[in-house]
């Protein structure tokens, strides 16, 4: 693979690369790329995505483009494949022919239902709840906020087709890149206020579009699908949006004031516990109502009791004692877990986004034989804990659960 990539690299030698070579970080569009990427947001397990690919399949693409097996043999791939994501399928057929692209075509099915299900339903609970019910129609029933997440669910999925098939993900920084800081804030600032948060979404998407379409109009002479897929107009928009959204945010909630209580949304799980508790004391069982009048006399007698010994804790106080405990004990571990978060996010994109890639892009640094072969090896232990950290880990955090759901199938 090294031997196939030096060579491919004085055939077709990519511009903006150090000795248009194909293993280094010295890239020109990387960079931008990964400003792009930066804006867009990415976590520590989905970056083992394109991470994995790009190492295995992309540069399997390359060295295999004098291969026979290859399916565009002798041409290598267009501009226009390439970017349609066809150097993955085109490496998978090369190595295992049509197999390979089933295969291959099996996995991005399953990356891109599993996904997109969850983005669906959660973005039409927020048009059918948030903004429907809470605006629109508070007094909406059941069928009809069911008919309007679905015709939810069916707009969002067309959406999301249109944008993913004509730009192809690239310009989702500067849709979304507006709301970061305000999302963010709205859980790490008390000063931030709604119209602080709105206002800066919204001036964010509308800054990331005109300067998108702005920088594709004079940097390449026309607004085109094409124009409007280059990197430096996705970049300029990605920048305007992100920034502007900082920056009116932070200027709209300063010049109104007005601190957000913490409180109102404690209240939440107070409320939620305290209505467990009480629609739990008030279950009966079936069997206890079988017999009435046997019923009426022990909750006499338990009654005397009470009366009597008013010092004794019944189960009814200790449960609410405990909802009391463990809503007290909730701002303690999300402040805990608020500090983790907010410390291992600083630390990884630092290390990430500056202390690795940096040097290398700046220091036009080649990768060896060895070290290419310790990058392949990174990468492989990346995807396979990334794969333990989406899959294993789930399943041991909820094994307390699957075992109280087990002992209570088996006692029925």
């Amino acid at each position: 693979m090294y031997q196939l990539l030096k060579e491919a690299a004085i055939k077709r030698p990519v511009a903006g690369n150090q000795n248009g070579s194909y293993m280094t970080l010295k890239s020109n569009f990387a960079l931008i790329f990964g400003v792009i990427q930066l804006c867009s947001g990415s976590g520590l397990a989905w970056f083992a995505i394109p991470f994995g690919f790009a190492t295995t399949l992309g540069l399997a693409a390359v060295a295999l483009t004098d291969s026979p097996t290859f399916p565009t043999y002798p041409s290598p791939l267009s501009q226009g494949q390439v970017t349609s994501g066809l150097a993955a399928s085109s490496a998978a057929t090369a190595l295992l022919g049509k197999g390979g692209a089933v295969a291959l075509l099996i996995v991005l099915f399953m990356a891109v239902t599993s996904c997109l299900s969850a983005e669906l339903i959660a973005v039409s609970s927020i048009l059918t709840f948030d903004i429907y019910k809470t605006y629109i129609k508070k007094n909406a029933a059941p069928n009809q906020l069911i008919f309007v997440s679905h015709v939810m669910i069916c707009v969002f999925g067309l959406t999301v087709a249109v944008f993913a098939c004509i730009w192809n993900g690239i310009v989702m920084g500067l849709l979304i890149g507006g709301a970061v800081f305000p999302a963010a804030f709205a859980i790490t600032w008390v000063g931030q206020t709604s119209a602080g948060a709105l206002s800066g979404a919204i001036s964010g998407l509308a800054a990331g579009l005109i300067a998108w379409l702005t920088t594709a109009h004079q940097c390449f002479g026309a607004v085109t699908v094409s124009t409007t897929g280059e990197e430096y107009s996705t970049l300029a928009g990605n920048l305007a949006a992100i920034m502007t959204g900082l920056i009116v945010t932070v200027a709209v909630s300063l010049a109104r004031p007005k601190p957000f209580s913490w409180e109102s949304t404690r209240s939440i799980n107070t409320s939620v516990l305290t209505a467990a508790s009480s629609q739990s004391s008030t279950e009966a069982d079936p069997k206890e109502t079988s017999d009435l009048s046997e019923k009426t006399n022990e909750k006499a007698d338990e009654k005397a009791d009470e009366e009597t010994s008013p010092s004794t804790p019944t189960s009814r106080d200790e449960e609410k004692g405990a909802n009391v405990d463990l809503a007290a004990e909730e701002p303690t571990k999300l402040r805990r877990a608020f500090k983790v978060a907010c410390i291992a996010s600083f630390l990884l994109t630092f290390i990430m986004d500056f202390l690795i890639p940096m040097p290398m892009f700046f220091s036009h640094y080649i990768f060896s034989q060895g070290f290419f072969t310790a990058w392949v090896v990174i990468t492989f232990i990346w995807v396979f804990c990334s794969a333990a950290i989406t899959t294993v880990l789930p399943l041991v955090e909820a094994g307390s659960f699957f075992k109280a759901l087990a002992k209570e199938i088996l006692r029925r």
